[in-house]
């Protein structure tokens, strides 16, 4: 997953305007929240900084099928390896005899499961990145191989 320096860098860096935000960096910080496109960036488009333009059009990926949560699986990514939901800190308190112990989860409380060879949120507002004691875990994040899962 990007941040929000590495799309900065890829950007012309000019503050002219043209996307409405005040500054690149501003636009780098709505790109990331997927609030722009890399198209809202006319100097993008220019042949000097197409270079750019396809390292961010490859960065930042369209937000089909994200949960409330903010949670994406970029499904070309995954290859269901599981590490995502034996890493899961809330997936192993809810299944104490399945999950954490790197089997199949046991009970419908887990959060994430493996479904047709991709991940997939089962109960995505269990997540600890969700609700008023939300805390930034990246447990599914860092053990997945493929970087098929980020927040957005």
């Amino acid at each position: 997953m990007a941040n929000v320096m590495e799309i900065y860098q890829l950007l012309p860096k000019t503050n002219c305007k043209k996307c409405g935000k005040t500054t690149c960096m501003a636009f780098a910080v709505d790109l990331l929240a997927r609030k722009m496109k890399v198209e809202d960036c006319p100097p993008l488009k220019e042949e000097k900084y197409r270079a750019g333009y396809e390292k961010l059009s490859e960065l930042i990926t369209p937000v089909d099928n994200v949960t409330e949560t903010g949670f994406l699986v970029h499904e070309d990514k995954c290859i269901g390896c599981g590490n995502c939901v034996v890493a899961c800190p809330v997936n192993v308190a809810a299944d104490p005899n399945g999950t954490g112990s790197g089997r199949a989860p046991t009970n419908d409380k887990v959060i994430l499961i493996i479904e047709d060879g991709i991940v997939r949120p089962a109960n995505i507002h269990e997540c600890r990145r969700f609700g008023p004691n939300k805390t930034l875990c990246y447990a599914c994040i860092d053990t997945c191989p493929t970087k098929a899962i980020e927040f957005v």
